[in-house]
């Protein structure tokens, strides 16, 4: 259970009058995630019911939260389905609940599709784009907090838990992908705000429409083409106990490319460094999930995901660099267009 700070019934309903939501009718803990408490709140205003999710974190602070918060505010303005921040009458929403930073956001239609399809795929990289060109003009900015700086420090601290050959491809990666953000082709590539993490528990589709992407707790500024790697590396792989885990998913891969370009066609650099940013996107995670792994918060309530997943996925992308797997012929030329 993911609280971890209980909130008492008419705490959670001053703030809800605070923020013009009306009465609290029902306010019930949420399942699952271990970083922060969350709530569902329904509530009842002129005869409408309403529901919303509190959330009260727990790792974050009062000074990095306004980041995430002001940009799901913004895409929200911009039409993108993103969680969208209740504000105060004089437009605080960053609020306090028991000393902590908290949040009321409106809770999102439909379900995570686990298992998609083409379909979903190109519903996904047709909003991915459309998240990005919304997010350009975001004055805020903050770095990805789980790039290559952290790379860096945490590779040091997981490798004695390796074995030689993971030792040895976690070091050669490193020193890779170190180049790779030395390059001008590197530095010419398109940035601004991106999610980081969207995979795919952290999308809803209702009726085979996407209706919201959420969790931008790991956002940052970096080049788009990391968050398009990162989802190519979720959506568009084989998730399996077996010897086909981390395999790279062709028909998805091109769908999603495809109706990411429809919207936001890649850049040249963007072409050219795709198969080593897909390098990147499985590399933050193979580090990340052994670092869960091997060194867990005291708090953490679930169990930490294996990062063998990401390890396969990593060497599957290296397999694969210099091939015409990626990006087909009919997707360079549409990118070219």
């Amino acid at each position: 259970m993911a609280v971890y700070t209980e909130v008492a019934f008419a705490e959670a309903a001053a703030l809800l009058h605070a923020l013009n939501l009306g009465d609290l009718t029902d306010l019930q803990g949420i399942k699952g995630g271990i970083e922060n408490t969350n709530y569902f709140v329904t509530s009842e205003r002129n005869g409408a019911t309403l529901q919303h999710v509190l959330t009260v974190f727990e790792r974050l602070g009062f000074e990095q939260l306004p980041f995430y918060l002001h940009l799901m505010k913004h895409l929200a303005g911009k039409g993108i389905p993103v969680p969208d921040p209740a504000a105060t009458a004089s437009g605080e929403i960053l609020h306090t609940i028991q000393g902590k930073p908290a949040a009321v956001v409106d809770r999102l239609r439909g379900h995570s599709e686990l298992q998609p399809s083409v379909v979903h795929c190109e519903a996904v990289g047709e909003m991915l784009a459309r998240m990005h060109l919304a997010g350009r003009d975001f004055p805020l900015t903050q770095p990805n907090l789980r790039g290559l700086h952290w790379w860096n420090e945490t590779v040091p601290v997981v490798l004695p838990y390796l074995n030689p050959s993971q030792a040895s491809l976690i070091r050669s990666e490193l020193a890779y992908q170190s180049h790779v953000a030395a390059m001008p082709a590197y530095s010419a590539l398109p940035r601004g705000p991106i999610h980081a993490d969207l995979f795919r528990d952290n999308v809803m589709f209702e009726d085979g429409e996407l209706t919201g992407l959420f969790d931008f707790y790991f956002a940052g500024c970096d080049t788009f083409l990391f968050d398009l790697a990162v989802c190519l590396n979720d959506w568009c792989v084989q998730h399996s106990t077996d010897s086909g885990d981390g395999a790279h998913d062709p028909a998805r891969a091109h769908a999603m490319l495809a109706a990411y370009q429809s919207v936001r066609p890649l850049t040249t650099p963007e072409r050219q460094l795709l198969p080593a940013l897909l390098r990147a996107g499985a590399f933050r995670f193979w580090i990340s999930r052994l670092w869960d792994l091997h060194l867990p918060r005291e708090a953490a309530m679930l169990q930490a995901h294996d990062p063998r997943h990401f390890e396969r996925v990593l060497r599957t992308r290296i397999q694969q660099a210099g091939t015409p797997s990626v990006l087909t012929s009919r997707q360079e030329a549409c990118a070219a267009a």
